[in-house]
């Protein structure tokens, strides 16, 4: 069940963020495929995924929605997949990483499987963000505007940043299971703002203005 209880704006956000990070790690086995299974129908049928060459998502950790069904299917269409990485010698910043069958993986400092830091060095095997057609990121939670909340670390924000300004860019997809939706999340100055958020029962988009 899709709980949007609402929490409020001047509470305690670290709260709010382990409560909604509980409800996604409590889900079994079971509702994680299915969840993970209908995000993924659900994200095939988004343009901005059909016309998409070059995409970025993550491996799922800590009960975070699984994205990676989606991969032989990006493989099949000829999409070029790539995945985020800690950016060494860099404060809490992120490259965009060619992601193949082949490519040589280790767990980074938050046990989340990346591409070795040797083959990510290589220039040739990094994408700028602003050159991927889409980000697939994960989501801590989201609320019926397609506000969102992530881990806290800023890696995206930091990442993305130069979105602020003119100039080529990516769509921005958040995706999380239904039960991290909540009512209401405050919006930050520093946040970069998504296009779509996706989970496994909806698809939400933000109500232009002006």
């Amino acid at each position: 069940m899709n709980d949007t209880a609402v929490f409020s704006i001047s509470g305690d956000k670290v709260a709010l963020r382990r409560e909604l990070r509980r409800r996604r790690r409590i889900l079994s086995l079971d509702q994680q495929k299915q969840a993970a299974s209908a995000l993924c129908q659900r994200l095939k049928q988004l343009p901005e995924i059909r016309r998409a060459k070059r995409i970025s998502l993550y491996l799922p950790v800590n009960g975070e929605i699984d994205p990676t069904h989606l991969i032989p299917w990006l493989r099949q269409r000829k999409v070029s997949i790539y995945l985020p990485v800690l950016r060494p010698f860099s404060t809490n910043r992120l490259w965009f990483v060619a992601y193949h069958e082949s490519t040589p993986m280790v767990k980074n400092r938050f046990g989340i499987a990346e591409p070795c830091s040797r083959f990510a060095a290589e220039r040739r095997n990094r994408m700028p963000a602003w050159a991927l057609d889409t980000l697939i990121v994960p989501l801590v939670g989201f609320d019926k505007q397609a506000n969102r909340m992530g881990m806290g670390g800023g890696f995206y924000d930091r990442s993305l940043a130069f979105m602020r300004y003119q100039g080529p860019a990516p769509t921005l997809i958040g995706v999380a299971h239904a039960c991290q939706q909540v009512a209401t999340l405050p919006v930050e100055p520093w946040d970069i703002p998504l296009d779509v958020v996706v989970s496994d029962t909806m698809v939400i988009r933000p109500i232009k203005t002006g």
